[in-house]
């Protein structure tokens, strides 16, 4: 149950975040204006809050371990919002990064 809990919050953490810079790209880089990059400066206010609701209380590994969502999220995300299409170096790295959020994160501790 906490591995399903700590999943949705780092899923929350990569909208809200990756979402905002989104958002406030569009404001500055797309010229959609302030009121995109207010609403993306909030999003990225909120997930600094997200990330402090995982489970585990260590900020370095919550830190380290959502860096690989990031980037699957990214990739993702640019292929939505953007219509950016992924080579297999792209996927591969993606993929590593994920393996490597599982050992971080649900990893078996002593």
């Amino acid at each position: 149950m906490l591995v399903l809990k700590s999943a949705a919050l780092f899923l929350a953490a990569a909208l809200l975040e990756i979402g905002g810079a989104w958002l406030v790209w569009q404001g500055i880089r797309e010229h959609r204006g302030w009121i995109w990059v207010g609403f993306g400066v909030i999003a990225l206010g909120a997930y600094g809050f997200v990330a402090t609701l995982q489970p585990d209380a260590h900020f370095g590994r919550i830190l380290a371990a959502y860096g690989g969502v990031f980037i699957a999220g990214s990739l993702l995300w640019g292929m939505a919002a953007d219509g950016f299409r992924p080579d297999r170096w792209d996927v591969t790295g993606s993929l590593i990064c994920l393996v490597g959020v599982a050992l971080i994160m649900y990893g078996p501790r002593g």
